[in-house]
């Protein structure tokens, strides 16, 4: 199959076209005056945005789609249903009598029903309710793609206002700064401009798109014990309801939502995707082309009930001759076909980061180029084009746009605060004053952080009496099983916050029409908290033996969803052809730092991935190969304890269930990680307060979490349950603009950018 598209003149720099125009700084006046100024102001920001989507000398190079004017006191149209909650929330709060308030008043989320299995003397599904409060994106219950309704209704939004432009193109912006310089070739006559360009595109560069790549690891995929090849794969173009099916019964439905998911994301109008399929042997034909039909906004065969203006394949159009948005990549030989179908052995994987990366000296003949931005892998595989973003997946993990925008715009932050002026000079090693901060900065010593996520499984309904019993208080809970408490610490980096025109620090904003500045108090600090994996993840068998052959490219990330932007992918392309010429050479040279794992805290539950299959919690960690393995002594001398006070008589199921098996429910993840962070921040502020022993402490002394550090008998204030449910629900990224440049200060703390929390009053 031919490259997708041609790649047009490559450029070396990788600067941003900046606009170099003024703008007056957004303010609320009743004036007329003012309000001519804004009137100014706007018509320039709209010019600005449209000559630079249209212009023909940008199309080659990273440009900045729109410029950002602080948004100020002013409430911009997709916060309203947001401020609209607000009230009701409060309302509810005041309303209610003190002795009829339920904890639970401050969670959100719709009574769902979980169905679980089918009874076939009732001829009804049996089913018990729930809410899921978490702001995990889930497959079992969220039925509409792109992540949640608020992710759906915003990237869907056909009537955007001119000023909130560029917050509805950050996805397309971050992506084409953190992307490939090169783009493809949208002119007249070009499958990209057959695919998007369509009647209405004003010019050939208006249709530029984020160009990802999907790499899906299909090994392990099945319908009971039969490969899932061997069956017969849904009909094409099926329509209305479908008979219940169990989320266990085949890997077709896990597949299918994926693809789905990947379809609606082209269907915004911000992302081309191209989809690699996975094999160890040839499949059927009949597979490809349902997979091909369900991808009809990408580039595949519509359905021919929705075809207009007549069947191109009545003109003589030949199906294998039509470019297609997947390729199936049978990437085992006969000799290798049974190591590729064993799932320990990290076959499959290793075969997914050579795929993605590319690096010259594992091409075709003898490379002797080192530029990392050269591919030498077979010209026909689609890994081989320019790509911005690389996602390399198991078909059992749930990809959404909500997980890729916050990818794209965690690179972005981490690669602000890299390039902030004052953290040039900063001294490499910030722990040691306050034991949290981490300076970035562009020199080699650097850390070289790189966003990475983390599985969440919900109990599986294999049993319905475990079913029912990890719904604690009518609330389902996904669930990490990989990491644990003692995985990861936490860090605070400075400049850490990019906003519009991508990587454009927020944080060190100069001031002109292109950047808005963050509005900071007296000493506030500018940036936000992470969570810096210390571990490295650990799966259960067959998965955690999968590791040890092949490692995670990033250290504390996942083998089996993990995203690379181009910028991303050549840095380490950069370490891999340094690494083969020491081996090649014997030399010692250093290579730089191996890229590392972090979590924006403010938008957590965007780096949970549903591990949809939800098989996960209940199996029991391999000896030795559990999460909180660099802690392994201090629980086993814990275990001891409780069995020398015999706290735990006669109940050794407990007893294994605290200590042989790891179910780490998202919202405590989130709240260990808040926690943990706040504490260090308070030892730090307290001083000679903190040298207390132990047994000592009574908890926090100068600041504290103001969400978590209360005592939970009533709910907590409707602000600061408000806040929460924001940054569950991944708002603090996707309504950036807002809570990082408004005069909004309620919800900092929530979406991590308060660096002290919230001060104690005495």
């Amino acid at each position: 199959m031919a490259p997708l598209e041609e790649p047009s003149v490559d450029t070396d720099d990788r600067q941003d076209a900046e606009i170099k125009e003024e703008t007056e700084e957004v303010v609320t006046s009743s004036s007329t005056a003012m309000s001519i100024l804004k009137l100014a102001a706007s018509c320039a920001f709209l010019w600005s945005a449209v000559t630079t989507l249209t212009s023909p000398q940008n199309s080659d190079s990273h440009r900045r789609l729109t410029q950002q004017t602080p948004i100020g006191d002013s409430i911009p149209s997709y916060m309203t249903p947001l401020m609209s909650e607000l009230k009701s929330r409060t309302k509810l709060m005041e309303e209610t009598p003190p002795e009829e308030v339920k904890y639970w008043f401050e969670y959100t989320g719709i009574l769902q029903k979980y169905y679980y299995r089918y009874s076939k003397s009732r001829g009804k599904a049996d089913s018990f309710e729930g809410r899921d409060d978490s702001g995990v994106t889930s497959a079992r219950f969220m039925d509409d793609a792109l992540g949640n309704q608020y992710y759906h209704d915003f990237m869907m939004d056909p009537n955007v206002n001119d000023a909130e432009f560029s917050q509805h193109a950050r996805l397309l912006e971050n992506c084409l700064s953190m992307g490939s310089p090169a783009r493809p070739n949208m002119g007249s006559g070009t499958v990209w401009n057959e695919w998007f360009g369509g009647k209405n595109a004003p010019s050939a560069s208006s249709i530029d798109r984020c160009r990802v790549l999907f790499t899906i690891n299909a090994v392990g995929a099945g319908r009971g014990t039969t490969m899932l090849w061997e069956t017969n794969p849904p009909a094409l173009y099926s329509q209305g309801p479908k008979a219940w099916q169990s989320e266990q019964e085949t890997a077709a439905s896990h597949l299918e939502r994926n693809l789905q998911e990947i379809d609606a994301m082209c269907a915004t109008g911000q992302i081309a995707a191209r989809v690699q399929i996975l094999v160890c042997e040839p499949i059927p034909g009949k597979w490809t082309e349902w997979m091909d039909s369900i991808l009809v906004h990408c580039g595949g065969k519509p359905s021919p009930m929705d075809t207009k203006g007549g069947n191109p394949y009545d003109d003589g159009i030949k199906v294998e001759e039509r470019p297609s948005p997947v390729q199936v990549v049978v990437t085992a030989s006969a000799a290798t076909a049974d190591t590729c179908h064993d799932l320990k052995s990290g076959f499959m994987e290793k075969r997914m980061q050579d795929l993605i990366l590319a690096p010259p000296f594992l091409g075709e003949g003898n490379a002797k180029t080192s530029n990392p931005a050269v591919k030498t892998t077979h010209p026909d595989l689609v890994s081989s084009d320019d790509h911005d973003v690389y996602i390399a997946m198991k078909w059992s993990s749930l990809v959404t746009i909500r997980a890729i925008n916050a990818f794209v715009q965690a690179s972005a932050d981490i690669a602000a605060a890299a390039a902030s002026p004052r953290n040039q000079n900063a001294p490499v090693d910030e722990r040691k004053k306050d034991r949290v901060t981490v300076a970035l900065s562009n020199g080699p010593s650097s850390p070289f952080l790189v966003p990475s996520f983390v599985r969440v499984s919900y109990v599986s309904e294999e049993n319905s009496k475990v079913a029912k019993w990890r719904m604690h208080g009518d609330f389902f809970h996904p669930a990490a099983w990989e990491v644990c408490k003692d995985s990861y610490d936490m860090a605070w980096i400075p400049d850490s916050l990019s906003g519009a025109g991508g990587v454009n620090g927020v944080c060190y904003a100069s001031g002109d029409a292109s950047s808005a500045s963050r509005k900071l108090k007296d000493g506030e600090d500018c940036g936000q908290w992470w969570v810096y994996m210390a571990e490295e993840q650990m799966p259960t068998t067959p998965e955690v033996y999968a590791n040890e052959v092949t490692a995670p490219l990033v250290q504390g990330g996942s083998n089996y969803i993990w995203m690379l932007t181009e910028r991303q992918r050549r840095e380490i392309v950069k370490q891999k052809v340094c690494e083969n010429e020491n081996k090649q050479s014997g030399n010692t040279k250093k290579c730089g730092a191996a890229p590392q794992g972090v979590l924006p805290l403010g938008d957590l539950e965007s780096f949970l991935i549903n591990f949809t299959t939800n098989t996960a919690l209940g199996k029991k960690h391999i000896t030795g190969r559990r999460p909180g393995y660099s802690r392994e002594k201090e629980r086993e001398a814990d275990r001891e304890k409780v069995r020398e006070r015999k706290q735990l008589k006669g109940q050794e199921d407990i007893e294994k269930a605290l200590f042989d098996y790891t179910i780490y429910p998202s919202a405590l993840f989130h709240k260990d990680a808040t926690l943990k962070a706040a504490r260090t921040r308070d030892n730090v502020l307290s001083g000679s307060k903190s040298e207390k022993k132990e047994d000592e402490a009574v908890g926090p002394q100068t600041v504290k979490s103001s969400y978590y550090d209360v005592t939970i008998t009533k709910p907590r204030e409707a602000t600061l349950a408000w806040c929460q449910a924001i940054s569950r629900n991944g708002l603090c990224v996707l309504y950036s603009d807002y809570f990082r440049t408004s005069n909004d200060h309620r919800c900092i703390e929530a979406c991590g950018m308060n660096k002290d929390f919230t001060k104690i009053e005495k």
